[in-house]
């Protein structure tokens, strides 16, 4: 039977590239958007991709994870990179811009500080709507066209991050899901879309290994029977941490390992793909 293996790649977006006028880049990330257009052109070539899923960061302007949301007790504009703790709200050193919201603030940071995984890290404005940095990288995009033209198959585009008012590091679902928001809540059909078939693997690839590609890939492998976790391909030089994050993508890493998954360059994954065609 041929294998019907997919490509996930996760938020290959101008702004967490390497490369002038990025809001929020990545060391290495444009090396690893060029290697993840080598593996769609290599799939193209050689008929191994049956479908390929992108996700993309989507956010609007203000939200409650950047700088425009947040003033410092003074008066002050927030910086990017700084973390705003429940306790530091309640005690006034920090406050959003819309003082009606101050009650909605602290009730989402009490949640997702409980969640144990994530603190409120206020990031750079990046990956808005419309704008440049949201684009994938033209040569990613290309390769993408190309597939499409070849294999008369449609890229499967998710938007993730929609929401202002809680963060969304994964593609599956929000850190703290809102009640009535349906789109903070678990993409069960993205999840069903991406695990392994029977017989194909999972490629996975886009930034950061450190944080959305974690989240993501964490998210859908409770979905993925234990005997197939081997068909799950981390790609690990189609990847790269946030700078300062680079003990969580080591930890990743050990972690899928120890989860039955593979972790494999791309070198690794061409020649397993191709052994099987």
């Amino acid at each position: 039977m041929k294998p019907r293996n997919q490509l996930l790649i996760i938020d290959p977006q101008n702004d967490f590239c390497d490369i002038p006028h990025a809001a929020l880049p990545v060391a290495g990330a444009m090396a690893d958007m060029e290697r993840i257009a080598d593996l769609i052109t290599h799939g193209r070539h050689h008929h191994a991709l049956h479908s390929i899923t992108v996700t993309l960061d989507s956010h609007p302007a203000l939200a409650i994870e950047r700088p425009g949301f947040w003033l410092t007790r003074s008066g002050d504009a927030v910086t990017p990179f700084t973390v705003i703790h429940h306790a530091a709200v309640q005690a006034g050193e920090f406050q959003p811009r819309q003082p009606q919201q101050r009650e909605y603030v602290l009730q989402y940071l009490q949640a997702l500080e409980a969640g144990g995984k994530y603190q409120l890290m206020i990031w750079p404005a990046h990956c808005i709507l419309g704008t440049w940095g949201h684009a994938m990288p033209t040569v990613v995009s290309d390769a993408l066209y190309q597939w499409e033209l070849a294999t008369q198959t449609p890229v499967q585009k998710v938007l993730k991050g929609l929401h202002p008012l809680t963060e969304q590091y994964s593609a599956i679902r929000a850190e703290v899901p809102l009640p009535n928001e349906v789109q903070t809540h678990t993409n069960q059909g993205l999840v069903d879309s991406v695990i392994p078939p029977e017989h194909g693997y999972l490629l996975v690839t886009g930034e950061a290994s450190s944080h959305c590609v974690r989240a993501t890939l964490m998210d859908i492998l409770p979905s993925i029977p234990p005997e197939r976790r081997a068909q799950v391909l981390v790609i690990t030089d189609c990847m790269s941490p946030v700078t300062g994050f680079e003990a969580q993508t080591a930890q990743f890493f050990d972690d899928c390992r120890r989860l039955g998954l593979q972790t494999l360059t791309t070198a690794q994954a061409k020649e397993l793909l191709h052994a099987d065609y």
